[in-house]
């Protein structure tokens, strides 16, 4: 077998109660489309039909490593979940996690977990190296996944550092729009509402520990290889090199602790996106009180960026509040800053609520923004939503909201529970323009209106709204791809070919089995560290960065290839939020909009990308060009 895999899956069929284990597609597979998001994208077209639904039992979840993943490669965390994406009917849902679980799995001699069917009952996976069975989850039913990875942990015993649980809560039993899948506390699979399909599987968790090593074809040479990733990855760039890589700026949980989330861009999601101004404000609250409270970085497996953290609050009146956060400021202001909520520790107490119930804020949290709006214009009364004060800042409210839609009880079990479309349109009174949305996919929350890369890279993502291609407006820069320099967030030129290039970078490094903040503008990631990685994994020595950006576009084509055969049309593309493209009233974006540039920049993508510009569909010739022609 080759290095880098541990050359066989474990398919569970919940309908028959039955677990297989078998060998990996051949070489030629393999190398077509590596691990992780590709391979899984691979599978999952052998399995399903343009007409299946992502709850339907015979759609596959599939739970990804890649050959890099629990080796000695930076960060080698990265699990990929692929399903059918549950919130967009035509699109495939792809979302990643880090932590142990992948790098257990691959320890434990598997490259993914396949699960098919719909128990009769709740049940677990617990997967002990070769000793891999389905227990009952009856007493796991109905509780949050704090809960839920402590007691399987206590179930199956031993050193509970050596486990790794990956678990719905109530929001995946309950198939909410948003459900996402979570894992060692600080991590979560929240893109493509996957969670609602492990839950519509009566899966309630995975657990797994191994003791095995991941088999490489030059360990040597492949630790020398690793270890200068490793450096340069969190080492000052040369003059002309570009800007620092991302691992630079969020290592040991720099984000809560810095004006990096504190609006100094306008990018803080605040108020549903109607005040910048008061989000620049609200960003600096919560880095001046993080300063006072207790941030423990949290790594995952060979992982020295650490931006996951534990958050034990200190002052104010959640003071002894302790959170298990996941880097980033995305889901502090999906659950906190779009309803107005000012308090640092009662932002922090709704993003871990929202963990624990398994949810990805970002969904549920732009139907409670829109409410909370709708309140605030004296559009939405009291008796409505059940005596609820849904004035901004009110996070009881929110807390309540939430549980009620996982109960399907009061106004949110009403009104909040459908998809973000339907619950605009139910909520009625203007929300259809008030929620944050794409085709119908909540975002990854943060005001994306003063950089147009990221926010067209999300429009035009293929696999529901998730981080593809970023361009290079913020963040950092892709100095392998040619972009040394920053553009200018609010000008069209030149944004669909960094979109289309960053995008196929991205691609193929989710392929990898490693986590992106490890690649993410780093020098050489692309012309040297990752295809040689590869290349000493597994043997295949004259793997390069051709080949490898090859792989990254092959995946964005079998994306759109599946979305139009389930029946994307061109207009789809442009099913977004009004609220996303509207000038902003004040902010670095105030009086500026993509929405008289988007048809333009779209169809310059599609020239990028080999598409047809009238249809948006992979022509004839690039899918050739790939090895697509008749994949399905």
């Amino acid at each position: 077998m080759l290095g880098g895999y541990a050359g066989r899956h474990l398919r569970v069929d919940l309908s028959r109660g039955t677990i297989e284990k078998q060998p990996l597609p051949d070489e030629a597979v393999l190398r077509k489309y590596v691990g992780g998001v590709g391979l899984g994208l691979w599978w999952l077209v052998q399995e399903i039909t343009p007409q299946m639904e992502a709850t339907d039992p015979g759609v596959p979840l599939l739970f990804m490593t890649g050959p890099l993943t629990g080796t000695p490669a930076p960060s080698s965390s990265n699990l990929a979940v692929v399903s059918l994406h549950y919130d967009i009917p035509f699109a495939v849902g792809t979302a990643h996690t880090h932590g142990y679980w992948a790098a257990y799995l691959k320890h434990a001699g598997y490259d993914a977990v396949i699960v098919t069917g719909r128990s009769g009952r709740p049940v677990y996976l617990w997967i002990d190296d070769d000793r891999v069975e389905l227990r009952s989850a009856a007493h796991l039913w109905g509780k949050d996944t704090r809960d839920t990875e402590r007691l399987i942990k206590q179930e199956v015993g031993g050193d509970p550092s050596k486990i790794s649980v990956a678990c719905i809560g109530p929001a995946g039993e309950a198939l909410l729009h948003g459900a996402s899948i979570r894992n060692d506390r600080n991590h979560g699979a929240n893109k493509g509402s996957l969670g609602a399909v492990m839950g519509s599987k009566r899966m309630k968790a995975i657990a797994v520990r191994g003791s095995g090593q991941v088999p490489l074809a030059d360990r040597a040479r492949f630790a020398e290889v690793a270890q200068a990733w490793q450096d340069a990855g969190v080492a000052e760039p040369k003059p002309g090199e570009g800007a620092r890589p991302i691992g630079f700026w969020v290592r040991d949980a720099s984000v809560p602790r810095s004006r990096h989330i504190a609006g100094a861009k306008g990018a803080v999601a605040g108020k549903n996106l109607t005040d910048p101004a008061w989000g620049e404000i609200w960003g600096q609250r919560l880095t001046d009180a993080a300063k006072d409270w207790v941030i423990t970085p949290k790594e995952s497996y060979n992982c020295l960026i650490r931006c996951s953290y534990d958050c034990r609050v200190t002052t104010g009146p959640f003071a002894g509040l302790v959170a298990s956060l996941c880097g980033g400021g995305e889901n502090l202001e999906a659950s906190a800053a779009m309803l107005g909520v000012e308090e640092p520790g009662a932002v922090v107490a709704l993003a871990e609520y929202c963990d624990a119930l398994g949810i990805d804020s970002a969904v549920p949290c732009a139907i409670l923004a829109a409410a909370y709006e709708l309140y605030s214009r004296g559009l939405l009364t009291r008796e409505e939503t059940g005596g609820l004060d849904l004035s901004w800042g009110n996070y009881e409210s929110a807390l309540a909201l939430l549980e009620q839609m996982c109960k399907g009880q009061g106004f949110g079990g009403q009104m909040l529970t459908r998809g973000l479309k339907d619950a605009a349109r139910l909520l009625g009174r203007g929300a259809e323009s008030m929620v944050l949305h794409i085709r119908g996919g909540g975002i990854n929350m943060h005001d994306w209106r003063p950089t147009w890369s990221i926010l067209l890279g999300q429009i035009l993502s293929s696999a529901g709204v998730c981080h593809q291609g970023l361009g290079v407006d913020q963040f950092t820069t892709e100095p392998d791809l040619g972009y040394v320099e920053f553009m200018p967030g609010l000008v069209p030129d030149g944004k669909a070919e960094a979109v289309a290039k960053t995008q196929m970078k991205k691609l193929w490094e989710d392929t990898l089995g490693v986590c992106w903040f490890a690649c993410w503008g780093l020098k050489n990631s692309l012309n040297y560290y990752t295809p040689r990685a590869l290349a000493l994994a597994t043997g295949w020595s004259d793997f390069d960065r051709h080949e490898a950006l090859a792989v990254g576009e092959r995946v964005v084509n079998l994306q759109r290839l599946i979305a139009v055969r389930r029946g994307f049309t061109k207009k789809d593309e442009f099913d977004v939020s009004d609220r996303l493209l509207e000038a902003p009233a004040s902010g670095p974006a105030k009086g500026h909009s993509i929405r008289p540039h988007l048809v333009r920049m779209v169809e310059e993508y599609y020239r990028c990308m080999g598409w047809n510009v009238e249809t948006g569909s992979p022509t004839p010739a690039t899918l050739e060009r790939l090895g697509l022609a008749g994949v399905w």
